[in-house]
């Protein structure tokens, strides 16, 4: 499942930087995770990275977007194709 930044969000810019595949934008006024290009890191890591570089615990499941584990590794190899 991709995930969800809330309503706690302070707009640090720590959790775009952490993103491998640049699903995090700077949205008006909380950054925003697009759920076509957010794998939680299948692919890179074993957590998604932007969960643990957020101050303020914003970042959760999006319950929209629920996806197995083999959907994102999927999507994982998708966006590589398309780089």
């Amino acid at each position: 499942m991709s995930l969800l930044i809330n309503d706690e969000c302070i707009a640090c810019d720590a959790c775009r930087e952490e993103c491998p595949n640049e699903a995090i934008d700077e949205g008006d006024p909380i950054y925003v995770i697009d759920p076509d290009k957010c794998t939680e890191c299948v692919g890179y890591d074993d957590e998604p990275n932007c969960v643990g570089a957020c101050p303020v615990d914003a970042i959760s499941p999006d319950p929209d977007n629920v996806e197995s584990f083999e959907e994102l590794k999927y999507k994982y190899e998708q966006l590589q194709k398309s780089e």
